[in-house]
C-alpha cells in the first residue's frame, strides 16, 4: 500500500511539472523564481564564456548603489545554447545564404546536446541588457515554435534584470546529460521565403515590417555582407530601439498598447498577414515575436534568408534618393 501511495504521488507531481500552462509568451522574473523546477531554463548568448564568470559590478559615487557593468554567471539551474551555432548556411538555387534556420535533424541534434529534454516547459533567457540580446532569445523562440514547441516562453528583462532583482546566480558548469527533445514537425505557416515577399511587395494586403534600425532601413548605411542599401518596396520600420525598452541596464518589452500606438505612427497594422525581416532574421525575429506573440496578430511569418538573401537574388530594395 505504502509502495503505491508513493508511486501515486510521483505520477501526481510528474503530471503537474507536465501540466504546467505558462501564463505567456513572456514570463517575469518572480514567476520564474517560483516555478523554477517546473521547467528547463536556457541560457541563450553569444559570448559563452561569461556563462561561468562572475558577474562585475561597480559602486556609483553618488548613490552608493551597486551597478553591474558586466553580466555573468547565470540562473541556478539553466542550461546553456550558443546563439552562434543555432544558424546555419543554406544553398537555396546556386546561391548560400548565411544565418538561416538549420534543418531539423540539425536543430534537434543541437537542443539534445544542450540537455534540451521532451516534455517540459522551456524558458528561454537572454542577456538581456539590449535589443540585439533579448532578441537571440526571441530567434531561438521562433526556431523552437517552427519546430513544433509550443510550451515556451522569455523571461522579460534576461539575465540583467534577474541580477538587478538581486537573485541568485551561480557561476557553475556541469557537462548537461543528453536531451531527448524532438521537432513534432514543421510550422511552416511561420516561415517566409523570397517569392512570398515578392507577392507581398506586388500584394498591399500582406504588409512587411523591418526590423533594422531607421539608417539600415533608409539605406545609409549597410551591413558588409548585404549587398544592396535600403528596404523591400513598401516595407514599414520597427526599429529595435522601439522594440523593448531599456531602462537601469535591463531590456523589457513593452505593453500591448504601446505597441498598438507605435505601429498607429509607423503605419503597421494591427492585423495579418504579415512579414518580417532584417538583415539576417535575427531582428526580425523581435518584431514577429512581438506581432505574433505579444499582440497576437495571426498569419504573421519570419523572412529568414532577410536582406542577405534578398539583395544575392538582386531583388529590388529602397533607399533615399542621394544614394
Amino acid at each position: 500500500m505504502r509502495g503505491f501511495c508513493l508511486l501515486l504521488i510521483g505520477l501526481t507531481a510528474t503530471g503537474s511539472a507536465l501540466a504546467l500552462e505558462l501564463p505567456g509568451p513572456l514570463v517575469n522574473a518572480a514567476w520564474l523564481a517560483q516555478h523554477g523546477r517546473d521547467v528547463q531554463i536556457i541560457d541563450i548568448r553569444s559570448n559563452t564564456k561569461s556563462f561561468a564568470s562572475q558577474p562585475v559590478y561597480e559602486t556609483d559615487p553618488k548613490t552608493g548603489q551597486k551597478v553591474l557593468v558586466t553580466p555573468g554567471g547565470h540562473i541556478p539551474g539553466a542550461l546553456l545554447v550558443d546563439f552562434q551555432i543555432i544558424r546555419t548556411d543554406r544553398k537555396i538555387g546556386n546561391l548560400v545564404v548565411k544565418f538561416m534556420n538549420p534543418e531539423k535533424a540539425e536543430f534537434e541534434k543541437l537542443m539534445q546536446a544542450a540537455g534540451v529534454v521532451a516534455n517540459k516547459p522551456i524558458i528561454l533567457v537572454p542577456v538581456g541588457e539590449n535589443a540585439s540580446d533579448v532578441e537571440q532569445a526571441t530567434r531561438l523562440y521562433w526556431q523552437f515554435k517552427y519546430y513544433g514547441e509550443k510550451n515556451l516562453a522569455v523571461l522579460d528583462g534576461g539575465l540583467a534584470g534577474w541580477f538587478k532583482e538581486g537573485r541568485a546566480v551561480s557561476n557553475a558548469v556541469n557537462a548537461p546529460a543528453k536531451g531527448n527533445w524532438v521537432s513534432t514537425g514543421e510550422n511552416k505557416d511561420l516561415l517566409a521565403e523570397s517569392e512570398d515577399v515578392a507577392r507581398a511587395v506586388k500584394d498591399e494586403r500582406a504588409q512587411l515590417v523591418d526590423a533594422r534600425d531607421l539608417p539600415q532601413f533608409y539605406g545609409l548605411v549597410k551591413r558588409a555582407d548585404v549587398k544592396g542599401y535600403g528596404h523591400i518596396p513598401g516595407a514599414r520600420p520597427f526599429p529595435p530601439d522601439v522594440q523593448v525598452k531599456t531602462e537601469g541596464g535591463v531590456a523589457k518589452f513593452l505593453p500591448p498598447a504601446a505597441y498598438k500606438a507605435i505601429f498607429a505612427e509607423s503605419g503597421i497594422r494591427i492585423s495579418g498577414p504579415a512579414i518580417t525581416y532584417c538583415n539576417t532574421g535575427h531582428l526580425g525575429s523581435g518584431a514577429w515575436f512581438v506581432m505574433s506573440e505579444i499582440l497576437r496578430i495571426p498569419q504573421v511569418r519570419l523572412y529568414d534568408g532577410s536582406m542577405i538573401e534578398w539583395t544575392l537574388e538582386n531583388r529590388p530594395a529602397v533607399s533615399v534618393p542621394e544614394r
